[in-house]
């Protein structure tokens, strides 16, 4: 029996998002919202991004995530969007 490969998703980063990791597209096999946000400040090394990904939202296949344990869906395309104006 082999072993499954781990779900991949693509994930979108946008503006202050983007410049917090490092990258503005990437993959991922985190399986939930909480594993993919750990994964993100583990690629900029920087403890920050933790900050700058918490005022973020996370759209998942057009579909918001709000709680860590969301569980991302395989195949999906999960954008990480910041707040882009305030008002």
């Amino acid at each position: 029996m082999s072993a499954e490969a781990a779900p991949r998703i693509r994930v979108r980063l946008f503006a202050g998002a983007a410049e917090a990791v490092g990258a503005a597209e990437l993959v991922s096999s985190a399986g939930t919202l909480g594993e993919l946000v750990a994964e993100l400040v583990a690629v900029s090394g920087e403890p920050a991004t933790q900050g700058v990904l918490e005022r973020c939202s996370f759209l998942a296949s057009g579909q918001r995530l709000d709680e860590p344990g969301s569980v991302l869906p395989e195949g999906a395309l999960v954008d990480v969007l910041p707040p882009f104006a305030g008002g």
